[in-house]
């Protein structure tokens, strides 16, 4: 599994618990939620690195990294 993957399958996972959280009535909750992945979004697309990026990139390797091994 690598990095980019990984963080495309936890944002994912984040927008399945805000709509959850919807469902269940706690609106604050999922509200915040969405915020703080919206938040995470614009400062990765304006900026270009990402710091979930950076953090899963210690345990896991980069998707460019595998390609390059299997060639």
């Amino acid at each position: 599994m690598c990095v980019e993957k990984l963080q495309k399958i936890i944002l994912a996972s984040i927008l399945g618990i805000v709509l959850m959280l919807t469902a269940v009535g706690s609106l604050k909750l999922a509200f915040m939620l969405q915020v703080s992945v919206m938040l995470i979004l614009i400062v990765s697309g304006l900026t270009g690195s990402c710091y979930i990026t950076k953090v899963l990139n210690s345990a896991f390797p980069l998707c460019k990294d595998i390609e390059e091994e299997k060639s």
